[in-house]
């Protein structure tokens, strides 16, 4: 509810016509689909203590879950870049992050997920499944889903390690360092309440790439040896449904622009309801 309102709010409300939140409002498009996604499936496992699934809904979910996740890992790198250019060069913020350029990289963003995980939906449309196909997750992730087969799954499983480096490695390096430069830029001003507002400006950004990118490097990257099936289901309901709920609230209550308007739209229903 709150990303929709997220999305209207922008659409509609010219105080926040500024690149920021229209790269806002694309994360809140992308966190619906996450949510759409997982959250009626994970119930519908939890209020029946397991639920099937056929083996191409499977595949769609596995697609739909592996384009949208690195449509966010690029789109969050993109919100960096965006953060770094407006603090540590303000001047030419406004001639560079035009909105040909904010219109660019949102379809960058997305085509990019579409395009490289094609690559592995190619591969998973021609697995061979040999029994008991029995996921024990809330939703067809792709590494429990992999280990199923019995055709080429190392293949596979190196296949997604390789294409993790240009979905979540090389985003977050442009990240740490977009970072880097901010955090100088920073430690730079002279006075203090001039960095904390600086600082104001990116660290809702920055609270979300941490939670982010801290759970999912840890899913994917790290080795899975010595954690339990059931921490790693934890770890996964956390950047899967637990940030995408959280990240309204994050930017909302960060952003001046964004409490002002909501303020303002209470008053307006509370106004109107006594006035009733």
């Amino acid at each position: 509810m709150i990303n929709s309102m997220i999305i209207v709010l922008v659409s509609t409300r010219q105080q926040l016509y500024s690149p920021m939140y229209f790269f806002l409002q694309q994360l809140s498009c992308i966190e619906i689909v996450f949510l759409t996604l997982i959250i009626p499936n994970m119930l519908r496992v939890i209020w029946l203590e397991g639920a099937t699934i056929s083996i191409t809904g499977c595949i769609a979910q596995t697609y739909i879950y592996c384009v949208t996740g690195c449509t966010e890992c690029h789109l969050l790198a993109v919100m960096s870049y965006d953060r770094y250019l407006a603090i540590c060069h303000p001047l030419r913020y406004t001639t560079i992050m035009n909105i040909k350029l904010q219109q660019f990289l949102v379809i960058y963003c997305w085509a990019f997920g579409f395009l490289l995980t094609q690559i592995t939906l190619n591969f998973l449309c021609q697995l061979q499944f040999c029994g008991p196909n029995v996921i024990d997750h809330f939703f067809c992730d792709s590494m429990p889903f992999i280990e199923l087969t019995c055709s080429y799954a190392h293949a596979l499983q190196l296949l997604f390690f390789i294409l993790s480096v240009p979905i979540i490695v090389i985003p977050f390096i442009l990240i740490f360092f977009s970072y880097i430069c901010v955090f100088i830029t920073i430690l730079g001003i002279s006075s203090t309440t001039g960095r904390k507002k600086t600082f104001s400006t990116c660290s809702s950004h920055l609270t979300v790439v941490t939670v982010f990118y801290g759970t999912l490097m840890t899913i994917y990257l790290v080795p899975a040896s010595g954690r339990s099936l059931t921490v790693n289901k934890c770890i996964s309901l956390l950047y899967i449904v637990l940030t995408p709920l959280f990240n309204p609230f994050i930017y909302s209550l960060r952003s001046k622009e964004m409490k002002a308007i909501i303020g303002n739209l209470l008053k307006t229903k509370d106004y109107s309801k006594n006035s009733t």
